[in-house]
């Protein structure tokens, strides 16, 4: 267990730090850079080492993948509850683009940073690695040089599991992101960490191009074209048909709604006085015709 609580130290202290770092500078300006630096990290850093507990803890650490996959959900509520009004997601930030909700420099500005967190996470990780501070670590220090990727599958493969994830969290995201945050943060959480385990054998289930560029684009065994593929543009494509399916068009492209009629389904009803004058106006033009 001294592995496992070595990690879970580490992890409060990212936490902590990121903590600590985001909340002045979220009162800087270009807030949606400074927020979104911070969140990115922090996700990032935690979930590099989570998956050292799914890579090696099984057999160095003496604990299953149930063990990874409880920290990973308790490490995404408190990232939901730390970082509220940023993700660390670019397919995120995207969406709000493509939904007119954020403008291009906000989008550009907050994936900027998004990438630059993950990138400092992924420093202070292999550094912290390095130390070797226990069994587990060492191990996985070793394995940093030559590591595994996380695509497990075929490109096409990868490409499909990942625009599938990335569609069924956005859909979700989409109808929860206005409700409470009691709700909202533990059901995201819930879903995100169900998505990665389900999706282990295959692609891991980023559903994030800027956490996939720190976790595996540095291993060996595919070319960077295709893990932007599969870790870019397949979570790219399922966030784009997530909105579209849940608005009915793309507001950045095109206003016209393709999917979903405009018209009301309710008849609105006519007011007392319309109604009586209407039957008066019958009434006299029967008497007329009688006549």
């Amino acid at each position: 267990m001294s592995g496992l609580n070595v990690s879970l130290g580490y992890l409060l202290a990212v936490m902590g730090l990121g903590l600590g770092v985001g909340l002045p500078l979220r009162f800087r300006p270009l807030w949606w850079f400074t927020a979104e630096l911070p969140a990115s990290f922090v996700l990032v850093a935690c979930w590099m080492e989570v998956q050292t507990l799914v890579e090696v803890g099984q057999w160095a650490g003496g604990f299953g993948p149930d063990v990874a996959v409880t920290i990973l959900f308790l490490i995404l509520v408190v990232h939901g509850v730390t970082s509220q009004g940023s993700t660390g997601n670019p397919t995120v930030s995207l969406m709000s683009f493509l939904a007119r909700e954020s403008t291009a420099v906000t989008a550009v500005f907050g994936i900027a940073a998004q990438f630059l967190g993950a990138f400092f996470a992924h420093l202070l990780t292999t550094f912290y690695w390095s130390l070797e501070l226990t069994d587990m670590h060492m191990i996985k220090n070793l394995m940093s040089r030559e590591c595994s990727p996380a695509l497990r599958v075929s490109v096409l493969q990868g490409v499909f599991t990942e625009a599938v994830c990335a569609l069924t969290f956005h859909l979700l995201y989409m109808n929860v992101r206005h409700r409470s945050a009691l709700f909202r943060i533990p059901l995201t959480a819930l879903m995100l960490a169900f998505l990665s385990y389900a999706a282990s054998g295959y692609t891991s289930g980023f559903l994030n191009p800027s956490l996939a560029y720190a976790l595996t684009f540095h291993c060996p065994g595919f070319t960077q074209l295709q893990y932007m593929t599969v870790y870019w543009f397949g979570p790219i494509a399922g966030m784009t048909l997530a909105l579209f399916l849940y608005l009915g068009h793309i507001p950045r492209i095109f206003t016209r709604n393709l999917l979903y009629s405009q018209k009301s389904r309710f008849r609105v009803p006519k007011a007392k006085g319309s109604v009586d004058q209407a039957e008066r106006t019958e009434r006299g033009q029967g008497d007329k015709k009688g006549d």
